[in-house]
């Protein structure tokens, strides 16, 4: 039975570092049949996997585009570059619950650089681009203040999409894992099956993969058997954009803005500095 219900099949921390643990995952989605992928790339991983060094993969993800899917900004590092957390808060959000909460202390003036390169980067590879997801969905004032003067149609927290530039709020659950220990796998098992059944009904559910779900066979397995019951069940897989567009969310001025390669920038966006040395990566992020 087909019904107005979506899935939106999401890839985090998309990048040459990431391929190898997505490919065999992304094969088998493929042979589901036509399934929209959204894939929330970052254009230089850690500041060691530049998009641009790896020819290949941009191919690939040109391909991707081809077949309807949706590529997304996520970050421009994807890791906590900012000096060290000086409050309790800080330290729990920067320290325990991830390190790569690039865009959380971020003020307007840097996260707006960083925003433009990566759009500049998106135009050059010819890439349509509508959204922006921080990675650990952490944005700072300064992050959201500079969102709403960039040619972008929406972001996104873990609970809603925002769109851009107002930030009206548009309810979209999903279900994400801690997948690094086994007791977190199992934990997460449990949690997913219990949102499965609560969100049965819900216009759409995001599913928030990343690339440690993919190194354990516990978890792919979920993925892809929760994206089948999904499928069976009558939720029809589309893209971000896509979905939002259903709704009628985004404001088409905005989504050709963000389509075109002529979009004005307000200062130079080349890549961001890398003066600020990386301070390392303890959880998965997204």
């Amino acid at each position: 039975m087909s019904d107005d219900r979506s899935v939106l099949l999401v890839l985090h921390d998309v990048s040459p570092a990431s391929w190898a643990d997505y490919r065999d995952f992304v094969h088998e989605v493929d042979a589901l049949g036509s399934i929209a992928i959204t894939w929330l790339v970052v254009p230089n991983f850690h500041k060691r996997h530049a998009l641009e060094q790896d020819p290949g993969f941009c191919q690939m993800l040109e391909q991707r585009l081809n077949r309807g899917d949706e590529l997304v900004l996520h970050g421009y590092y994807h890791c906590d570059d900012q000096p060290s957390p000086r409050t309790p808060r800080d330290y729990f959000m920067r320290r325990v619950y991830t390190w790569e909460g690039e865009f959380y202390k971020l003020t307007a003036a840097q996260a707006r650089t960083r925003l433009e390169a990566g759009i500049e980067l998106f135009q050059r590879f010819g890439w349509p681009l509508h959204g922006f997801v921080a990675p650990a969905w952490l944005m700072s004032q300064g992050c959201r203040e500079a969102l709403r003067h960039l040619p972008l149609d929406y972001t996104s927290d873990a609970r809603h999409f925002y769109r851009l530039a107002d930030f009206q709020a548009l309810p979209a659950p999903g279900i994400v894992w801690s997948a690094g220990t086994a007791w977190r796998r199992s934990l997460s098992k449990v949690i997913g099956d219990f949102r499965e059944m609560r969100l049965k009904q819900a216009a759409t559910l995001r599913l928030g993969l990343h690339p440690v779900d993919m190194r354990h066979d516990f978890s792919r397995r979920y993925w892809l058997q929760l994206l089948q019951r999904l499928l069976e069940d009558g939720r029809q897989p589309m893209t971000k954009f896509g979905w939002l567009q259903t709704q009628g969310f985004c404001l088409p001025d905005a989504s050709s803005l963000a389509s075109a390669t002529g979009c004005k920038l307000s200062q130079s966006s080349a890549a961001p500095s890398n003066s600020v040395p990386f301070s390392g990566v303890k959880a998965s992020g997204s």
